[in-house]
């Protein structure tokens, strides 16, 4: 496996967009609306950083917003099967959010870990 991108939930994705591009010269690889999401990813050549911005006051990023305020909200890491990634947080004794893969921001696969599991981390594998 390795890293892929860094999630990070805020009320307002377009100023952290900018922001985060002028700070980091990071352009706007891909955005898009994923369930109740607006999904911008910037690309910082090694990874992405995912801002995640709630179209709606439900769901699980707004629930975390309302909880904790607005910040990381997960890391995710790029693997090449994420059946078989599940596979093996299951026999290592991990707590799964998603039992199967889902489908995820660019038509990828996803699947989270529970940070009960990861030492609080909110883990997504993600298959690409």
């Amino acid at each position: 496996m390795r890293f892929d991108h860094l999630g990070v939930a805020t009320r307002d994705g377009d100023a952290l967009a900018d922001l985060f591009g002028r700070l980091f010269d990071a352009s706007v690889a891909h955005q898009e609306t994923v369930d109740d999401l607006s999904v911008t990813f910037l690309d910082l050549g090694n990874g992405y950083l995912e801002l995640l911005e709630p179209l709606t006051d439900e769901g699980p990023t707004a629930r975390f917003l309302d909880r904790d305020g607005p910040g990381i909200h997960h890391v995710a890491l790029a693997t090449a099967d994420v059946a078989a990634a599940l596979d093996a947080a299951r026999e290592c004794g991990v707590k799964l959010i998603d039992d199967t893969p889902r489908p995820g921001a660019w038509g990828h696969d996803v699947a989270f870990l529970h940070p009960e599991s990861t030492g609080g981390v909110l883990v997504e594998f993600v298959e690409h």
